[in-house]
C-alpha cells in the first residue's frame, strides 16, 4: 500500500490538536506526534484542551510539554468548559475555537472522531468541522465502555519504542486517571496492536484515524 506522508524529516508542519479533556490528544494521537518529532519534522503545534479543572489542568500542561519535547515550536491552551456538558455550551465553545482559528493557520487539525459516543467528544468534532472548513482534519479514536469504535480509514504505524514512550508518558502524567478500569497499558497497547494488524505496520502497532476529505495533488 502506498503511503501519503504528512511531512518528511526537515520539512515544516503545523498541527492544531483539539481535545475535550486533558488526556484525549495523548491517547488518540500521542504516538503520531512523537513519531513526527522523532522523524525530524519541524513541527509547530497548537495544543488545545477544552476542559481541565484543578489537578487535571496541571496534568494536561505537563503532559503536553512532555509529548511536544523536541518540536520546533508549541503553545498549550487550556480552557475551563464544564466537563460532560459541552452540547449546552456549544455557542461559547464555537467562539473559543473561532478565536483560535483567527490566530493560527494549521496544515492539519487533529480532533475527536465523529462516531465517538461521548457527548463532549462529539461536540468538539462537530464544531471542528464547522469552524475549520478548509483544513485537513484527522479524527482520532479513544476506546471507552460505550463500544463505539468505528472503522478507520487512515493509519499511522508506530515503532515499538514509540508506543512504549507513549504508554510511559500517559502513566507518568495522568495520576488522576490510573484508578479507572479503562486507563491501562492493555487497553492502549491492545488497540494499537489491532490497528497495526489492519495496516500491516512493520512493528505491529499503529494509531488509526478517520479521514473524511483529502485533496490529492
Amino acid at each position: 500500500m502506498r503511503g501519503l506522508g504528512l511531512a518528511r524529516g526537515g520539512e515544516e508542519l503545523s498541527i492544531l490538536c483539539l481535545g475535550a479533556h486533558s488526556d484525549d490528544i495523548e491517547i488518540g494521537a500521542g504516538g503520531t506526534i512523537l513519531g513526527l518529532i522523532a522523524s525530524g519534522v519541524k513541527l509547530h503545534v497548537s495544543w488545545c484542551v477544552l476542559s481541565a479543572g484543578g489537578q487535571r489542568s496541571a496534568e494536561a500542561r505537563a503532559s503536553a510539554e512532555a509529548f511536544l519535547e523536541g518540536s520546533r515550536s508549541s503553545t498549550v491552551e487550556i480552557a475551563d468548559f464544564e466537563d460532560s456538558y459541552f452540547p449546552a455550551h456549544s455557542r461559547s465553545i464555537k467562539q473559543w475555537l473561532m478565536d483560535v482559528r483567527s490566530r493560527i493557520r494549521p496544515d492539519v487539525v487533529l480532533t475527536h472522531a465523529k462516531f465517538d459516543a461521548h457527548q463532549d467528544h462529539r461536540e468538539v468534532n462537530q464544531l471542528t468541522w464547522n469552524v475549520f472548513r478548509d483544513h485537513l482534519v484527522l479524527e482520532y479514536e479513544i476506546a471507552n465502555w460505550d463500544g463505539d469504535l468505528c472503522q478507520p480509514n487512515a493509519y499511522v504505524p508506530l515503532t515499538a519504542d514509540l508506543l512504549e514512550r507513549k504508554l510511559g508518558l500517559l502513566h507518568e502524567h495522568f495520576g488522576s486517571q490510573r484508578s479507572k478500569d479503562w486507563f491501562d497499558r492493555e487497553t492502549f497497547a491492545g488497540l494499537a496492536r489491532l490497528r497495526g494488524m489492519e495496516c500491516r505496520a512493520p512493528e505491529h502497532y499503529a494509531e488509526a484515524f478517520t479521514l473524511r476529505k483529502v485533496k490529492i495533488l
